[in-house]
């Protein structure tokens, strides 16, 4: 990435959840903050909706051993909001949401899989997802892993910041329900290139939770 890529002011976003969040792959941790630039993932975030003790679900002796339901978790059906005026240009709906996988001894298979899901397409990937032109041409925000059934928002459709366009789930490529949210320049996936990103505290100052910090909203 460019020293300018690295220094270009964040594109300021509402939060796009309510209640206690944890952020999870921060930017403020490293960039790219998923590992790669593919998809436009370099300055993507995580926000995992957690309890009064910071646990996306209660410990089990399932999420030590094997996969959990996503229902038991705090961000599965939680509504979402658009983090920013714009207009709706992509929406994809329908995709399974799977059961959540806390345990090693569940995931090691998942990470197997996962070169032959980044194959499958950007579907397969963000799961059931939302895409919102903030301009005329961009940025764009995509809102990921979305509940199957939740979408609320169709193409070509006006929204408002905070408006409710769906609800958290566990569809695509996703071991818990959370909300992947990331800003591109461009919606043509293979080419689109990830733009850094903040949100407005309650003063409208930018703020890029650090990893695994817990932000009420």
């Amino acid at each position: 990435m460019s020293e300018t890529n690295r220094r270009a002011e964040p594109v300021l976003l509402g939060w796009p959840l309510r209640g206690r969040i944890m952020a999870r792959n921060s930017p403020a941790r490293r960039v790219p903050s998923h590992g790669a630039h593919r998809l436009g993932t370099t300055f993507a975030i995580d926000l995992v909706p957690v309890d009064a003790w910071d646990r996306s679900a209660p410990w089990s002796w399932r999420a030590l051993l094997t996969s959990e339901a996503a229902e038991s978790f705090v961000g599965f059906g939680a509504p979402v909001y658009a983090p920013s005026a714009g207009t709706v240009v992509a929406v994809h709906d329908g995709e399974l949401d799977h059961v959540a996988r806390r345990s090693q001894l569940t995931l090691v298979p998942y990470v197997l899989g996962q070169v032959s899901r980044v194959r499958s397409g950007v579907n397969v990937i963000a799961g059931n997802h939302v895409v919102i032109d903030m301009g005329v041409g961009g940025p764009y925000i995509l809102l990921a892993h979305l509940r199957r059934g939740s979408v609320r928002v169709r193409m070509g459709d006006e929204v408002h910041r905070g408006a409710e366009v769906a609800a958290c789930g566990n569809s695509g490529n996703s071991t818990q329900p959370h909300l992947h949210v990331q800003v591109t320049d461009s919606i043509v996936w293979d080419k689109a290139r990830g733009l850094p990103i903040a949100f407005a505290d309650k003063g409208g100052a930018p703020v890029l939770p650090k990893e695994s910090e817990v932000i009420v909203v």
